[in-house]
C-alpha cells in the first residue's frame, strides 16, 4: 500500500476547459495555495489536462508544494481499456500536463468492462500496477460513481486510494461502508462533490444530476430548515461534513470558475456549530438519494 498525504481541499478541474477563461482558470488553480488539483484524461476531451500543462509551463514548472492528480479512461470513442490503453492514457495525461510521473493515477468510471477484464492479466488494474513499479506513478486509484463496482475493487487490497462522488454528503451517507471498508484496508478515501451535484450549494432541483425520490427530498428540505435555524449556510455546512469526517482524508471540490475558486476560503473558514451537525444526526438515516 502505497501512502498519499492530500491536501484537506483537492481543487477538481472536471469543468476546466468546457467554457471561455480556461487559461485564466488554469493559472488560478496552479496559483492557489487551498490544494493540489485533481483532473483527468478525458475530462473536457482532455482539454482540462492540456489547459493545466500550459499554466505549468507559463509558470516555469509545478510551483512549490502542488501536485497534480489525474485518471486513466477508457479509448474515446471504441470504450477500450485495457493495460495497453491505460498506459496510452498515461502517456497522454503526461504529454499534457508536461509531466515525468504523477503521484496519483486513477482507473476512472470503467464501465465499458467487467471486473473480471479489468483484473485480468491484460487487464487495467495490473497496468497500473506495473506503472506504479516502474515509478511513473506514485500511487494507485479507483475513482468511480457506482458503489457496488468500486467496492469490487477496493475489496481487492490492491489500490491504495479510493475516490467516491456525491454518495458521501451531508444528507446522503450511502458510500460509507465503502469508505469504511477503504479505511480498515489503510486507502486513502477521498470524498468528492461534497454539495451533490450542486444541490447543497444552490438548490438545484437534482441530486447528483438525477432527480431526488420523494423522500429524500423531504429530507434535504428538513436538512435546509435546520441550517435556517441554526444560522447555517448551508454550503459551508456541506463542507464541512466532508473536512470533520474521520472517514475523509480529502475532499474534492469542483471549480468551474475563477469566481468559485475566489468564494471557496470562506466556505473553508466558516464556523459551522457541532450543534448543527447534531441536530442533522438527529434526523436518522438518510433515505436512499437515488445514487446507487
Amino acid at each position: 500500500m502505497r501512502s498519499l498525504s492530500p491536501t484537506p481541499v483537492i481543487l477538481g478541474a472536471s469543468r476546466l476547459g468546457e467554457r471561455e477563461g480556461g487559461d485564466q482558470l488554469a493559472d488560478a488553480l496552479l496559483a492557489s495555495t487551498i490544494g493540489y488539483v485533481d483532473t483527468s484524461n478525458n475530462y473536457a476531451g482532455g482539454r482540462s489536462e492540456e489547459l493545466l500543462g500550459s499554466a505549468i509551463r507559463r509558470a516555469g514548472g509545478l510551483p512549490q508544494d502542488k501536485l497534480v492528480y489525474s485518471k486513466a479512461d477508457s479509448e474515446p470513442g471504441t470504450g477500450v481499456f485495457d493495460g495497453d490503453r491505460v498506459k496510452r492514457s498515461l502517456d497522454e495525461s503526461l504529454t499534457r500536463l508536461g509531466l515525468e510521473s504523477l503521484p496519483l493515477y486513477q482507473l476512472h468510471d470503467p464501465y465499458t468492462i467487467s471486473f473480471d477484464e479489468a483484473m485480468g492479466a491484460a487487464g487495467a488494474v495490473p497496468a497500473l500496477l506495473d506503472l506504479r513499479e516502474q515509478g511513473l506513478i506514485g500511487a494507485v486509484g479507483i475513482a468511480s460513481g457506482t458503489l457496488a463496482q468500486v467496492q469490487q475493487y477496493v475489496d481487492t487490497g490492491v489500490f491504495d486510494v479510493v475516490l467516491s462522488h456525491n454518495r458521501y454528503t451531508l444528507v446522503d451517507r450511502s458510500a460509507t461502508t465503502l469508505f469504511e471498508t477503504a479505511r480498515s484496508l489503510g486507502m486513502t478515501v477521498v470524498n468528492a462533490a461534497p454539495f451533490g451535484g450542486g444541490t447543497l450549494a444552490n438548490n438545484a432541483a437534482s441530486y447528483g444530476y438525477r432527480e431526488m425520490p420523494a423522500d429524500f427530498a423531504a429530507h434535504l428540505e428538513r436538512v435546509r430548515a435546520l441550517a435556517q435555524e441554526h444560522g447555517v449556510d448551508l454550503a459551508a455546512a456541506a463542507l464541512h461534513f466532508s473536512l470533520r469526517s474521520d472517514l475523509v482524508d480529502a475532499t474534492v471540490v469542483g471549480i468551474p470558475s475563477i469566481e468559485r475558486l475566489a468564494a471557496l476560503p470562506q466556505l473553508i473558514d466558516a464556523e459551522v456549530p457541532d450543534a448543527f451537525f447534531d441536530a442533522v444526526d438527529a434526523l436518522g438515516e438518510p433515505p436512499a438519494s437515488g445514487n446507487d
